[in-house]
């Protein structure tokens, strides 16, 4: 059987950090919910079928905007969890009567408005031939500084071989539900794939597809949409 592809966006988390009046992922962007726009990126890979996104449980700002532009390619599941692992390893439970176990997953943050076509092609091209799955990242440019406990310069991280990992991060539905039930303190999906001993591929991505993590950073976004 052809595997199929599926979108979930983790979207139950309060944006503590963020500082905005409510939930990040419906902080307005270039006129939509920055979640809108995440979902669209995903979607805008003719593959993915449906793109569902797990809500808070107690979720209540979802309903007050315009989703009908998505059709039947956005799904709202309110099982999210205290954690991106819980959320994501409860949406892939929520699912999995609509998908098969050999299904490919592509895990995207609700917060990574500006995922490019080119990227998310690439991904899923390169990904989809590989046995274990894969995950956009980039390259380290920066000059990384491990810290003591007084913030001061400890030593200088060489920079080798370093990625920073993004998303999405493509794998197969019983591969990922099986990695996320095993272990609980994963900040990605692929972490968890790693402690069952696979090595998921690198798939080059963009400094452009930032992830919202500041006030800030909405404005970045908002230019790079435009």
């Amino acid at each position: 059987m052809t595997a199929r592809f599926f979108g979930l966006v983790p979207a139950a988390g309060s944006g503590s950090r963020f500082g905005a009046d409510g939930p990040k992922q419906y902080s307005p962007l270039a006129g939509k919910p920055m979640l809108a726009h995440a979902a669209e990126r995903l979607l805008a890979a003719r593959e993915v079928e449906v793109v569902f996104v797990v809500l808070a449980p107690a979720d209540t700002e979802f309903r007050d905007h315009d989703w009908s532009g998505f059709g039947q390619r956005l799904a709202p599941l309110y099982c999210g969890g205290v954690s991106r692992r819980d959320s994501v390893l409860n949406g892939l439970v929520a699912m999995a009567s609509a998908v098969d176990p050999n299904d490919w997953i592509l895990v995207h943050d609700a917060a990574r408005p500006c995922l490019g076509a080119a990227e998310l092609r690439r991904l899923i091209d390169t990904a989809a031939g590989d046995e274990v799955g894969g995950i956009l990242a980039v390259p380290v440019s920066d000059t990384l500084k491990r810290a003591d406990d007084e913030q001061r310069i400890a030593e200088t991280e060489p920079r080798d071989g370093l990625w920073g990992a993004q998303t999405p991060q493509m794998f197969r539905h019983a591969m990922l539900l099986r990695a996320l039930r095993g272990i609980e303190h994963v900040t990605d999906e692929a972490s968890a794939v790693e402690a069952l001993g696979y090595k998921p591929k690198l798939v080059e991505g963009s400094t452009r597809n930032l992830k919202v993590t500041f006030p800030a950073d909405l404005e970045i976004a908002e230019r790079l949409l435009r």
